[in-house]
């Protein structure tokens, strides 16, 4: 049996993961913090005819994710795929959120992630086989305002999984750590994210499904790659990034605006320090801007072709200039 993990998969681009999971005859256990959509994702999951456990419990408590993994051990057997999918942020210019509110975002974001692969690691590892996934964003490789401590967050994931990925290849552990980026997603974090600007948080498009994310996540987890870019606007950041970094900052300023709504809103607590009560479902409230493709994303193996097939064409062109070069040439009769 093929049992795969899921945090915060009671809603959004986790539950759709969860569902796309089960569809595809995997055993799915989903870490969350709500009891109610909990028992309502276990609800849904199991018209799959697949089993499924669902486990109330903080990402940000790494002996709460140490015990879920062990009970998930015990009564579903060995874990081949842990998603880390659960996060949280603030919507508000960088001085003017609390050290509370980056310490929490920290937690939930990044150290949740860290929390996650050490525990499915401690089976993984001895069993040499299974596969991580950490689900980032296209702000965790160009940073945009308004959100500084959760690009932080994406930011430390990848630091953390790329040191980790090394010494795994160092110690010839055959345990796969793979770094998802998405896009703008329609998901409901828009509706519920802790926001102290005085305008509703609004998804700058394009704006992607979150069964598009789902797909990009399992096909991870089932063929791993070292990195997938979901989106052309995260493959747009990531080159605008490595390219010309001082153009992306300028043009990551304009997000400012981009990322609120005109009308004036009240501040909202949002699901930082608890959930949000009430079912959520997958998607949020940005269907009618929704793209529909479920293809666009690229692995970097994709990536690694590309390159090789350029660096093949360049040096067959060198190849032809130095040998144009070394030719003999022909003297032509004088008039």
């Amino acid at each position: 049996m093929k049992v795969a993990v899921v945090t915060g998969g009671t809603s959004g681009i986790g539950l759709a993961t969860a569902h796309l999971f089960a569809r595809r005859g995997w055993a799915v256990a989903v870490i969350a913090r709500d009891p109610d959509r909990l028992r309502d994702t276990e609800a849904a999951l199991v018209a799959y005819g697949r089993p499924v456990l669902a486990i109330s419990a903080d990402v940000a408590d790494a002996e709460a994710v140490d015990a879920a993994a062990a009970r998930i051990e015990r009564e579903f057997g060995p874990i081949r795929a842990w998603v880390n999918n659960a996060m949280a942020t603030i919507v508000n210019p960088a001085d003017q959120i609390t050290p509370a509110e980056y310490r929490r975002v920290t937690e939930t974001t990044y150290l949740s992630q860290v929390y996650g692969t050490l525990a499915a690691l401690r089976f993984m590892k001895p069993r040499n086989r299974g596969a991580i996934i950490q689900v980032s964003s296209g702000l965790g490789i160009r940073a945009a305002p308004l959100q500084a401590p959760y690009c932080a967050a994406k930011f430390a994931v990848s630091g953390f999984t790329d040191a980790l990925r090394s010494e795994l290849i160092h110690d010839r552990v055959d345990v796969s750590l793979s770094v998802v980026y998405l896009p703008a997603v329609n998901t409901p974090q828009f509706n519920w994210a802790r926001n102290r600007t005085g305008h509703g948080q609004y998804a700058p498009d394009p704006v992607y499904d979150p069964r598009l994310c789902a797909e990009a996540i399992v096909a991870t987890a089932e063929k791993p790659s070292r990195e997938v870019w979901v989106g052309h606007s995260t493959v747009m950041m990531a080159a605008a990034q490595a390219l010309m970094p001082g153009y992306a900052d300028s043009k990551a300023a304009t997000m400012w605006s981009a990322q609120l709504t005109d009308a004036p809103a009240p501040d909202k607590a949002g699901n930082l320090f608890a959930p949000v009560p009430g079912d959520v479902g997958i998607d949020g409230r940005f269907s009618d801007r929704t793209k529909a493709t479920r293809s666009a994303y690229w692995t970097s193996r994709d990536r690694d072709l590309l390159v090789a097939s350029l660096t093949g064409v360049v040096a067959l062109g060198l190849f032809g200039v130095a040998t144009l070069a070394r030719a003999p040439r022909r003297l032509l009769p004088r008039r």
